[in-house]
Protein backbone atom coordinates (compact mmCIF):
# COMPACT_ATOMS: atom_id res chain seq x y z
CA UNK A 1 0.00 0.00 0.00
CA UNK A 2 1.28 3.49 -0.85
CA UNK A 3 2.09 5.68 2.16
CA UNK A 4 -0.57 8.17 3.23
CA UNK A 5 -0.16 11.46 1.35
CA UNK A 6 0.19 14.40 3.73
CA UNK A 7 0.08 17.99 2.49
CA UNK A 8 1.67 20.49 4.86
CA UNK A 9 0.76 24.13 4.20
CA UNK A 10 3.63 26.39 5.23
CA UNK A 11 7.32 25.84 5.98
CA UNK A 12 7.83 27.70 9.23
CA UNK A 13 9.25 25.94 12.29
CA UNK A 14 6.03 24.06 13.03
CA UNK A 15 5.46 23.01 9.42
CA UNK A 16 9.03 21.77 9.01
CA UNK A 17 8.83 19.91 12.31
CA UNK A 18 5.53 18.22 11.46
CA UNK A 19 6.64 17.33 7.93
CA UNK A 20 9.90 15.75 9.07
CA UNK A 21 8.31 13.74 11.88
CA UNK A 22 5.64 12.37 9.54
CA UNK A 23 8.09 11.56 6.74
CA UNK A 24 10.26 9.72 9.28
CA UNK A 25 7.26 7.48 10.01
CA UNK A 26 6.72 6.59 6.37
CA UNK A 27 4.20 9.16 5.20
CA UNK A 28 4.59 10.76 1.78
CA UNK A 29 4.88 14.44 2.70
CA UNK A 30 4.72 17.49 0.46
CA UNK A 31 5.22 20.98 1.86
CA UNK A 32 3.54 23.85 -0.01
CA UNK A 33 5.16 27.19 0.72
CA UNK A 34 3.60 30.51 -0.30
CA UNK A 35 6.95 32.30 -0.52
CA UNK A 36 10.01 31.56 -2.63
CA UNK A 37 12.06 30.27 0.31
CA UNK A 38 11.36 28.26 3.48
CA UNK A 39 11.14 29.46 7.05
CA UNK A 40 7.97 31.52 7.31
CA UNK A 41 8.66 34.35 9.74
CA UNK A 42 12.19 32.97 10.13
CA UNK A 43 13.13 33.66 6.51
CA UNK A 44 16.30 35.50 5.59
CA UNK A 45 17.31 37.95 2.88
CA UNK A 46 20.54 39.57 1.70
CA UNK A 47 21.08 43.05 0.31
CA UNK A 48 24.13 45.27 -0.19
CA UNK A 49 26.39 42.66 1.39
CA UNK A 50 24.25 42.36 4.55
CA UNK A 51 22.36 39.22 5.58
CA UNK A 52 19.23 39.72 7.69
CA UNK A 53 17.11 37.33 9.72
CA UNK A 54 13.61 38.58 9.03
CA UNK A 55 11.96 37.51 12.29
CA UNK A 56 13.20 35.48 15.27
CA UNK A 57 16.55 36.64 16.58
CA UNK A 58 16.72 35.03 20.06
CA UNK A 59 17.92 31.46 20.50
CA UNK A 60 16.62 30.27 23.86
CA UNK A 61 15.86 26.77 25.19
CA UNK A 62 18.73 25.04 23.36
CA UNK A 63 17.60 21.71 24.79
CA UNK A 64 14.36 21.88 22.75
CA UNK A 65 16.31 22.20 19.51
CA UNK A 66 18.75 19.47 20.52
CA UNK A 67 15.95 17.09 21.46
CA UNK A 68 14.29 17.73 18.11
CA UNK A 69 17.33 16.75 16.08
CA UNK A 70 18.05 13.82 18.40
CA UNK A 71 14.68 12.32 17.41
CA UNK A 72 16.34 11.51 14.12
CA UNK A 73 19.74 10.49 15.43
CA UNK A 74 21.20 13.92 14.71
CA UNK A 75 22.50 16.91 16.66
CA UNK A 76 22.26 20.65 16.16
CA UNK A 77 26.02 20.59 15.57
CA UNK A 78 25.42 18.52 12.44
CA UNK A 79 23.71 21.54 10.90
CA UNK A 80 24.92 24.72 12.56
CA UNK A 81 27.48 26.11 14.99
CA UNK A 82 26.09 27.53 18.24
CA UNK A 83 27.81 30.20 20.30
CA UNK A 84 26.70 31.23 23.77
CA UNK A 85 26.56 35.00 24.15
CA UNK A 86 28.27 36.67 27.11
CA UNK A 87 26.86 39.04 28.10
CA UNK A 88 23.54 37.49 27.16
CA UNK A 89 22.14 40.93 26.35
CA UNK A 90 22.20 44.51 27.54
CA UNK A 91 19.36 46.50 29.08
CA UNK A 92 19.49 50.26 28.56
CA UNK A 93 17.62 52.17 31.27
CA UNK A 94 18.78 55.64 30.24
CA UNK A 95 21.80 57.74 29.30
CA UNK A 96 24.90 56.14 30.78
CA UNK A 97 22.73 53.52 32.48
CA UNK A 98 23.54 50.27 30.66
CA UNK A 99 23.24 46.89 32.37
CA UNK A 100 25.07 43.92 30.86
CA UNK A 101 23.39 40.62 31.74
CA UNK A 102 26.16 38.10 32.44
CA UNK A 103 25.99 34.53 31.19
CA UNK A 104 27.28 32.99 34.42
CA UNK A 105 25.13 32.35 37.49
CA UNK A 106 27.85 33.81 39.70
CA UNK A 107 27.76 36.98 37.64
CA UNK A 108 23.96 37.15 37.89
CA UNK A 109 24.04 36.77 41.67
CA UNK A 110 26.59 39.57 41.97
CA UNK A 111 24.52 41.80 39.68
CA UNK A 112 21.34 41.23 41.67
CA UNK A 113 23.09 41.72 45.00
CA UNK A 114 24.57 45.02 43.77
CA UNK A 115 21.03 46.28 43.19
CA UNK A 116 19.19 44.85 46.19
CA UNK A 117 20.67 43.33 49.32
CA UNK A 118 19.62 39.71 49.74
CA UNK A 119 18.38 39.40 46.16
CA UNK A 120 21.07 36.88 45.19
CA UNK A 121 19.59 34.43 47.68
CA UNK A 122 16.11 35.28 46.43
CA UNK A 123 17.24 34.65 42.86
CA UNK A 124 18.39 31.17 43.86
CA UNK A 125 14.98 30.48 45.45
CA UNK A 126 13.14 31.87 42.44
CA UNK A 127 15.14 29.75 40.00
CA UNK A 128 14.58 26.53 41.96
CA UNK A 129 10.85 27.00 41.41
CA UNK A 130 11.37 28.14 37.82
CA UNK A 131 13.51 25.08 37.07
CA UNK A 132 10.73 22.82 38.35
CA UNK A 133 8.21 24.62 36.13
CA UNK A 134 10.53 24.30 33.16
CA UNK A 135 10.96 20.57 33.71
CA UNK A 136 7.22 19.95 33.98
CA UNK A 137 6.09 22.63 31.54
CA UNK A 138 8.54 22.09 28.69
CA UNK A 139 9.11 18.37 29.08
CA UNK A 140 5.52 17.37 29.86
CA UNK A 141 2.73 19.93 29.49
CA UNK A 142 3.72 21.46 26.14
CA UNK A 143 3.75 18.03 24.54
CA UNK A 144 0.07 17.58 25.39
CA UNK A 145 -2.18 18.08 22.34
CA UNK A 146 -4.80 19.89 24.41
CA UNK A 147 -7.74 17.98 22.95
CA UNK A 148 -9.23 16.52 26.14
CA UNK A 149 -9.18 17.15 29.86
CA UNK A 150 -8.31 13.46 30.29
CA UNK A 151 -4.77 14.29 29.15
CA UNK A 152 -4.28 15.92 32.55
CA UNK A 153 -5.96 13.22 34.67
CA UNK A 154 -2.69 11.78 35.90
CA UNK A 155 -2.62 12.40 39.69
CA UNK A 156 1.07 13.29 39.64
CA UNK A 157 0.57 15.69 36.74
CA UNK A 158 -2.43 17.31 38.45
CA UNK A 159 -0.29 17.86 41.53
CA UNK A 160 2.46 19.30 39.36
CA UNK A 161 0.00 21.70 37.72
CA UNK A 162 -1.24 22.89 41.10
CA UNK A 163 2.34 23.55 42.19
CA UNK A 164 3.08 25.61 39.09
CA UNK A 165 1.24 28.80 40.11
CA UNK A 166 -1.11 28.60 37.13
CA UNK A 167 -3.68 30.82 38.87
CA UNK A 168 -1.26 33.51 40.05
CA UNK A 169 0.11 36.16 37.71
CA UNK A 170 3.81 36.41 36.95
CA UNK A 171 3.47 40.09 37.95
CA UNK A 172 2.63 39.14 41.56
CA UNK A 173 4.97 36.17 41.60
CA UNK A 174 8.08 38.21 40.77
CA UNK A 175 7.22 40.81 43.40
CA UNK A 176 7.12 38.12 46.06
CA UNK A 177 10.88 37.80 45.60
CA UNK A 178 12.19 41.19 44.48
CA UNK A 179 11.58 44.90 45.12
CA UNK A 180 14.15 46.74 43.03
CA UNK A 181 12.59 48.29 39.93
CA UNK A 182 15.40 47.26 37.59
CA UNK A 183 15.32 43.65 38.76
CA UNK A 184 11.55 43.54 38.28
CA UNK A 185 11.88 44.92 34.74
CA UNK A 186 14.58 42.40 33.99
CA UNK A 187 12.51 39.49 35.30
CA UNK A 188 9.38 40.61 33.45
CA UNK A 189 11.17 41.05 30.14
CA UNK A 190 10.94 37.39 28.95
CA UNK A 191 7.16 37.55 29.36
CA UNK A 192 7.04 39.96 26.43
CA UNK A 193 7.80 36.96 24.20
CA UNK A 194 4.46 35.47 25.29
CA UNK A 195 2.40 38.34 23.98
CA UNK A 196 0.54 39.44 27.12
CA UNK A 197 0.90 41.75 30.10
CA UNK A 198 2.65 40.28 33.16
CA UNK A 199 -0.59 40.91 35.08
CA UNK A 200 -2.43 38.56 32.69
CA UNK A 201 0.27 35.90 32.31
CA UNK A 202 0.28 32.90 34.66
CA UNK A 203 3.26 32.58 37.01
CA UNK A 204 3.87 29.22 35.36
CA UNK A 205 5.87 31.21 32.84
CA UNK A 206 8.65 31.99 35.27
CA UNK A 207 10.01 28.99 33.38
CA UNK A 208 11.02 31.64 30.82
CA UNK A 209 13.30 33.21 33.43
CA UNK A 210 14.92 29.82 33.90
CA UNK A 211 15.43 29.60 30.14
CA UNK A 212 16.93 33.09 30.12
CA UNK A 213 19.19 32.95 33.16
CA UNK A 214 20.11 29.28 33.57
CA UNK A 215 20.07 27.97 30.00
CA UNK A 216 21.41 31.12 28.41
CA UNK A 217 21.19 33.08 25.17
CA UNK A 218 22.79 31.51 22.12
CA UNK A 219 23.40 32.39 18.49
CA UNK A 220 23.73 30.08 15.46
CA UNK A 221 26.68 31.46 13.50
CA UNK A 222 25.46 32.75 10.15
CA UNK A 223 22.09 33.69 11.60
CA UNK A 224 18.83 32.12 12.75
CA UNK A 225 18.10 31.03 9.18
CA UNK A 226 20.83 28.41 9.65
CA UNK A 227 18.32 26.52 11.80
CA UNK A 228 15.81 26.58 8.95
CA UNK A 229 18.45 25.41 6.50
CA UNK A 230 19.32 22.54 8.83
CA UNK A 231 15.68 21.57 9.30
CA UNK A 232 15.04 21.63 5.54
CA UNK A 233 18.13 19.51 4.92
CA UNK A 234 16.98 16.98 7.51
CA UNK A 235 13.44 16.98 6.07
CA UNK A 236 14.76 16.29 2.60
CA UNK A 237 16.93 13.51 3.98
CA UNK A 238 13.69 11.97 5.26
CA UNK A 239 12.02 12.31 1.87
CA UNK A 240 9.94 15.49 2.28
CA UNK A 241 9.17 17.29 -0.99
CA UNK A 242 9.19 21.12 -0.93
CA UNK A 243 7.35 23.17 -3.53
CA UNK A 244 7.74 26.94 -3.28
CA UNK A 245 5.70 29.85 -4.66
CA UNK A 246 2.54 27.86 -3.96
CA UNK A 247 -0.11 30.25 -2.67
CA UNK A 248 -2.89 27.97 -1.41
CA UNK A 249 -6.32 29.20 -2.49
CA UNK A 250 -8.67 26.51 -1.27
CA UNK A 251 -8.97 23.23 0.60
CA UNK A 252 -11.53 21.03 -1.12
CA UNK A 253 -13.81 19.27 1.39
CA UNK A 254 -16.17 16.41 0.56
CA UNK A 255 -18.35 14.75 3.20
CA UNK A 256 -16.25 16.23 5.99
CA UNK A 257 -12.94 15.09 4.52
CA UNK A 258 -10.25 17.29 2.92
CA UNK A 259 -9.48 15.73 -0.46
CA UNK A 260 -7.44 18.32 -2.31
CA UNK A 261 -5.36 21.44 -1.75
CA UNK A 262 -5.61 23.97 -4.58
CA UNK A 263 -2.96 26.62 -5.22
CA UNK A 264 -2.86 29.35 -7.85
CA UNK A 265 -1.12 26.94 -10.23
CA UNK A 266 -1.71 23.32 -9.14
CA UNK A 267 -3.98 20.81 -7.43
CA UNK A 268 -2.61 18.40 -4.80
CA UNK A 269 -4.46 15.30 -3.62
CA UNK A 270 -4.35 14.71 0.13
CA UNK A 271 -5.17 11.99 2.65
CA UNK A 272 -4.24 14.34 5.49
CA UNK A 273 -3.74 18.13 5.55
CA UNK A 274 -1.60 19.85 8.18
CA UNK A 275 -2.00 23.63 8.16
CA UNK A 276 1.06 25.45 9.44
CA UNK A 277 -0.26 28.63 7.86
CA UNK A 278 -2.21 31.24 9.84
CA UNK A 279 -5.10 29.37 11.53
CA UNK A 280 -7.61 32.19 11.04
CA UNK A 281 -6.71 32.53 7.36
CA UNK A 282 -7.12 28.81 6.73
CA UNK A 283 -10.52 28.80 8.41
CA UNK A 284 -11.79 32.04 6.89
CA UNK A 285 -10.34 31.93 3.39
CA UNK A 286 -9.44 28.34 2.48
CA UNK A 287 -12.35 26.32 3.88
CA UNK A 288 -16.01 26.31 2.88
CA UNK A 289 -18.09 28.13 5.48
CA UNK A 290 -19.75 24.90 6.65
CA UNK A 291 -16.31 23.42 7.39
CA UNK A 292 -15.12 26.16 9.75
CA UNK A 293 -14.71 25.32 13.43
CA UNK A 294 -14.84 28.87 14.78
CA UNK A 295 -17.03 31.89 14.13
CA UNK A 296 -15.93 35.41 13.27
CA UNK A 297 -17.02 36.43 16.78
CA UNK A 298 -14.73 33.80 18.30
CA UNK A 299 -11.72 35.16 16.44
CA UNK A 300 -12.51 38.77 17.27
CA UNK A 301 -12.58 37.85 20.95
CA UNK A 302 -9.13 36.24 20.91
CA UNK A 303 -6.36 38.17 22.64
CA UNK A 304 -3.60 38.46 20.09
CA UNK A 305 0.09 38.88 20.79
CA UNK A 306 1.60 42.11 19.46
CA UNK A 307 2.62 42.94 15.96
CA UNK A 308 5.95 44.62 15.26
CA UNK A 309 7.39 47.49 13.31
CA UNK A 310 10.78 46.30 12.11
CA UNK A 311 13.71 48.05 10.48
CA UNK A 312 16.56 46.22 8.76
CA UNK A 313 19.49 48.63 8.58
CA UNK A 314 22.96 48.45 7.04
CA UNK A 315 25.47 50.88 8.52
CA UNK A 316 28.78 51.64 6.77
CA UNK A 317 30.79 51.81 10.00
CA UNK A 318 31.18 49.89 13.24
CA UNK A 319 29.10 51.23 16.12
CA UNK A 320 29.96 51.67 19.78
CA UNK A 321 27.94 50.98 22.93
CA UNK A 322 25.92 48.14 21.37
CA UNK A 323 25.93 44.44 22.19
CA UNK A 324 24.43 41.65 20.10
CA UNK A 325 21.04 42.04 21.87
CA UNK A 326 20.00 45.42 23.30
CA UNK A 327 16.75 46.19 25.14
CA UNK A 328 15.89 49.88 25.42
CA UNK A 329 13.85 50.35 28.59
CA UNK A 330 14.52 54.08 28.86
CA UNK A 331 10.78 54.79 28.88
CA UNK A 332 8.02 53.48 31.14
CA UNK A 333 6.53 50.25 29.78
CA UNK A 334 3.17 50.97 31.43
CA UNK A 335 1.86 53.45 28.84
CA UNK A 336 3.37 51.45 25.97
CA UNK A 337 1.70 48.26 27.24
CA UNK A 338 -1.61 50.12 27.54
CA UNK A 339 -1.26 51.18 23.89
CA UNK A 340 -0.67 47.56 22.86
CA UNK A 341 -3.21 45.65 24.95
CA UNK A 342 -5.84 47.96 26.43
CA UNK A 343 -6.32 50.87 24.06
CA UNK A 344 -4.65 49.79 20.80
CA UNK A 345 -2.90 52.66 19.05
CA UNK A 346 0.52 53.61 17.78
CA UNK A 347 2.60 54.21 20.93
CA UNK A 348 3.76 57.59 22.18
CA UNK A 349 7.02 56.53 23.81
CA UNK A 350 7.66 52.92 22.85
CA UNK A 351 10.24 50.59 24.25
CA UNK A 352 12.28 48.96 21.51
CA UNK A 353 14.89 46.29 20.81
CA UNK A 354 18.02 46.38 18.68
CA UNK A 355 19.91 43.34 17.50
CA UNK A 356 23.43 43.84 16.12
CA UNK A 357 24.42 40.31 15.06
CA UNK A 358 27.55 41.65 13.33
CA UNK A 359 28.95 42.24 16.82
CA UNK A 360 29.17 38.44 17.13
CA UNK A 361 29.20 37.30 13.51
CA UNK A 362 31.25 39.16 10.87
CA UNK A 363 29.67 37.09 8.09
CA UNK A 364 26.37 39.04 8.21
CA UNK A 365 27.85 42.42 7.20
CA UNK A 366 30.61 43.74 4.93
CA UNK A 367 33.95 44.41 6.60
CA UNK A 368 33.84 47.51 8.78
CA UNK A 369 30.03 47.67 8.70
CA UNK A 370 27.22 46.96 11.18
CA UNK A 371 24.03 44.97 10.67
CA UNK A 372 21.09 46.30 12.71
CA UNK A 373 17.64 44.81 13.32
CA UNK A 374 15.31 47.23 15.14
CA UNK A 375 11.97 46.09 16.57
CA UNK A 376 9.14 48.11 18.12
CA UNK A 377 6.31 46.00 19.58
CA UNK A 378 2.94 47.46 18.61
CA UNK A 379 -0.71 46.47 18.75
CA UNK A 380 -2.07 44.26 15.98
CA UNK A 381 -4.72 45.66 13.66
CA UNK A 382 -3.32 49.20 13.38
CA UNK A 383 -3.32 51.26 10.19
CA UNK A 384 0.12 50.79 8.67
CA UNK A 385 1.37 53.52 6.34
CA UNK A 386 4.74 54.63 4.98
CA UNK A 387 4.35 57.93 6.85
CA UNK A 388 3.80 56.17 10.19
CA UNK A 389 6.81 53.92 9.63
CA UNK A 390 9.05 56.87 8.83
CA UNK A 391 7.84 58.76 11.91
CA UNK A 392 8.79 55.85 14.17
CA UNK A 393 12.10 55.31 12.42
CA UNK A 394 13.19 58.80 13.37
CA UNK A 395 11.63 58.59 16.84
CA UNK A 396 13.64 55.46 17.64
CA UNK A 397 16.81 56.64 15.93
CA UNK A 398 16.72 59.88 17.91
CA UNK A 399 16.79 57.89 21.12
CA UNK A 400 19.26 55.28 19.86
CA UNK A 401 21.74 57.94 18.78
CA UNK A 402 21.34 59.88 22.02
CA UNK A 403 21.72 56.84 24.26
CA UNK A 404 24.67 55.32 22.40
CA UNK A 405 26.26 58.75 21.80
CA UNK A 406 26.88 58.51 18.06
CA UNK A 407 25.44 59.43 14.68
CA UNK A 408 23.89 56.42 12.95
CA UNK A 409 21.37 57.71 10.40
CA UNK A 410 24.04 59.49 8.38
CA UNK A 411 25.85 56.19 7.91
CA UNK A 412 22.83 54.04 6.95
CA UNK A 413 23.44 52.64 3.46
CA UNK A 414 20.58 50.12 3.45
CA UNK A 415 17.13 50.45 5.02
CA UNK A 416 14.00 48.33 4.83
CA UNK A 417 10.89 48.49 7.02
CA UNK A 418 8.39 45.73 7.78
CA UNK A 419 5.08 45.90 9.65
CA UNK A 420 1.40 44.87 9.66
CA UNK A 421 0.82 45.05 5.92
CA UNK A 422 3.85 42.86 5.28
CA UNK A 423 2.83 40.28 7.89
CA UNK A 424 -0.54 40.08 6.17
CA UNK A 425 0.88 39.98 2.65
CA UNK A 426 3.64 37.44 3.35
CA UNK A 427 1.98 35.23 5.99
CA UNK A 428 -1.77 36.05 5.90
CA UNK A 429 -1.30 36.97 9.57
CA UNK A 430 -4.53 37.68 11.44
CA UNK A 431 -4.64 41.44 12.12
CA UNK A 432 -1.00 41.61 11.04
CA UNK A 433 0.16 39.95 14.26
CA UNK A 434 3.80 38.93 14.59
CA UNK A 435 3.69 36.38 17.43
CA UNK A 436 0.33 34.63 17.29
CA UNK A 437 -2.06 34.13 20.20
CA UNK A 438 -1.23 35.65 23.57
CA UNK A 439 -0.51 33.16 26.36
CA UNK A 440 -3.16 34.31 28.81
CA UNK A 441 -4.74 31.93 31.33
CA UNK A 442 -7.95 31.78 29.27
CA UNK A 443 -5.95 30.91 26.15
CA UNK A 444 -3.92 28.04 27.55
CA UNK A 445 -3.97 24.33 26.58
CA UNK A 446 -7.60 23.23 26.08
CA UNK A 447 -8.67 26.86 25.70
CA UNK A 448 -6.61 27.46 22.56
CA UNK A 449 -7.95 26.82 19.05
CA UNK A 450 -7.84 23.04 18.63
CA UNK A 451 -4.99 21.44 16.72
CA UNK A 452 -7.61 19.30 14.94
CA UNK A 453 -10.52 20.69 12.95
CA UNK A 454 -13.90 20.08 14.53
CA UNK A 455 -15.56 19.84 11.11
CA UNK A 456 -12.97 18.28 8.78
CA UNK A 457 -11.85 14.82 9.88
CA UNK A 458 -8.36 14.84 8.35
CA UNK A 459 -7.42 18.51 8.82
CA UNK A 460 -4.90 19.39 11.54
CA UNK A 461 -3.34 22.68 12.61
CA UNK A 462 0.09 23.51 13.96
CA UNK A 463 1.93 26.72 14.86
CA UNK A 464 1.59 29.76 17.06
CA UNK A 465 -2.22 30.03 17.01
CA UNK A 466 -2.71 26.59 18.54
CA UNK A 467 -0.95 24.49 21.19
CA UNK A 468 1.45 25.04 22.82
CA UNK A 469 1.71 28.71 21.81
CA UNK A 470 3.92 31.47 20.38
CA UNK A 471 7.68 31.43 20.07
CA UNK A 472 10.24 29.35 18.19
CA UNK A 473 10.66 26.44 20.66
CA UNK A 474 6.86 26.06 21.13
CA UNK A 475 6.38 26.08 17.35
CA UNK A 476 9.06 23.42 16.98
CA UNK A 477 7.22 21.34 19.58
CA UNK A 478 3.83 22.06 18.00
CA UNK A 479 4.87 20.28 14.82
CA UNK A 480 5.95 17.22 16.77
CA UNK A 481 2.70 17.16 18.71
CA UNK A 482 0.49 17.36 15.62
CA UNK A 483 2.55 14.66 13.90
CA UNK A 484 1.81 12.42 16.86
CA UNK A 485 -1.91 13.13 16.59
CA UNK A 486 -1.92 12.35 12.87
CA UNK A 487 -0.11 9.09 13.54
CA UNK A 488 -2.63 8.07 16.19
CA UNK A 489 -5.47 8.31 13.70
CA UNK A 490 -3.80 7.23 10.49
CA UNK A 491 -1.06 4.82 11.61
CA UNK A 492 0.36 3.11 14.69
CA UNK A 493 0.59 5.40 17.75
CA UNK A 494 3.84 7.30 18.12
CA UNK A 495 5.36 9.15 21.06
CA UNK A 496 6.01 12.85 20.43
CA UNK A 497 8.40 13.24 23.32
CA UNK A 498 12.03 13.64 22.37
Amino acid sequence: MAPTQVIVIGSGFSGLSAATCLADQGYAVTVLEKNSSPGGRARSFSEAGFTYDMGPSWYWMPDVFEHYFQRFGKSTSDYYDLKRLDPSYTVVFGEGDFMDIPASMDGMRKLFESLEEGSARQLDRFLVQAAYKYEVGINQLVYKPGRSVTEFMNPRLLLDVLRMDVFQSIHKHIRRFFRHEKIIKLMEFPILFLGALPENTPALYSLMNYADISLGTWYPMGGMFKIIEGMVQLAEEKGVTFIYDQDVQRIEVQNGIATQVLTTTDIYNADVVVASADYHHVEKELLPKASRSYSDKYWEERVMAPSSLLFYLGVNKRLKNLRHHNLFFDEDFGPHAHEIYTDPKWPGKPLFYVSAPSVTDPSVAPAGCENLFVLIPVAPGLQDTAEVREKYYHLVMDRLEKLTKQDIRGSVIYKRSYAHNDFISDYNAFKGNAYGLANTLMQTALLKPSLKSKKVKNLFYTGQLTVPGPGVPPSLISGQVVAGEVAKEYAAPVSVKA
